[in-house]
């Protein structure tokens, strides 16, 4: 079990750095931490709809990981203990 528990924990944390890098990709709306780090002046070059949802796609199958790795540790940790 400790092996298992310590895949998910080095999993966990390199799925939530990913998902945070993937998020602050994508095409700012306005006001948000793309704008604050030029993301105003690439939206208005405008980006590729496919790349957009590409992204989009990526990043909801990268939460859907974190999520099953949290529930699955949080299972380990139920029946361990």
């Amino acid at each position: 079990m400790d092996a298992l528990r310590i895949i998910l924990q080095v999993l966990l944390v390199l799925t939530s750095f990913l998902v945070v890098v993937l998020v602050l990709l994508h095409k700012g709306k306005g006001g948000g931490l793309s704008d604050m780090f030029g993301g105003g002046i690439s939206s208005s070059a405008g980006s590729s709809g496919v790349a957009e949802r590409n992204l989009n796609r990526i990043t909801v199958g990268l939460v859907l990981v974190w999520t099953a790795v949290v529930i699955l540790l949080g299972l380990i940790q139920r029946v361990s203990g």
